[in-house]
């Protein structure tokens, strides 16, 4: 009788421990980031800094996030909203320290797809049929938009290329 005990624990122990999974670690889960890079008007194969480039993004009417502050770039990457297919932006320059600020308002419209990653990872979100719209302010400093790629699914690839 306790010879079958013994057995019955030990079979216990096995059926238990052959029902758990090892842990998943989450490499590969992040939401691709939309990469813009900046060009120069007059030869658009030139990539052209942006002097004190700041971005921010809208989340509401009334409410603005700081995405990128006072730096000088070619290339950013920016984060897409994943619960509407729009998000708006506005890009800002300030050629010298004694020049005002331009700013013009960007649009990027798209469509969202949930990706099923690993059970660790969950869902992430590509972005497919990308388009871009600048408002119709006075002062534009941003000359075009070209969508490079429609498809939003890594950041390594440039998708937006903004000439000014």
């Amino acid at each position: 009788m306790k010879i079958l005990k013994i057995v019955f624990f030990i079979l216990l122990a096995i059926l238990s421990f052959s029902a758990c999974e090892k842990d998943d670690i989450c490499i590969d889960g992040d939401t691709p980031r939309m990469v813009v890079e900046f060009f120069d008007v007059n030869d658009t194969t030139l990539l052209k800094d942006v002097p004190s480039l700041t971005v921010n993004g809208f989340i509401a009417p009334d409410s603005v996030l700081a995405t990128i502050q006072n730096t000088s770039a070619s290339s950013v990457s920016l984060p897409l909203r994943t619960d509407t297919n729009s998000t708006t932006f506005i890009f800002s320059q300030r050629l010298t320290a004694n020049d005002s600020i331009q700013s013009d308002t960007v649009t990027f419209s798209y469509g969202t797809k949930e990706d099923f990653v690993s059970r660790a990872c969950g869902f992430t979100v590509s972005y497919t049929d990308l388009a871009g719209s600048v408002g119709q302010e006075n002062d534009l400093w941003i000359q075009e938009i070209r969508i490079d790629t429609l498809f939003v699914n890594n950041t390594v690839s440039t998708n937006v290329k903004i000439l000014h």
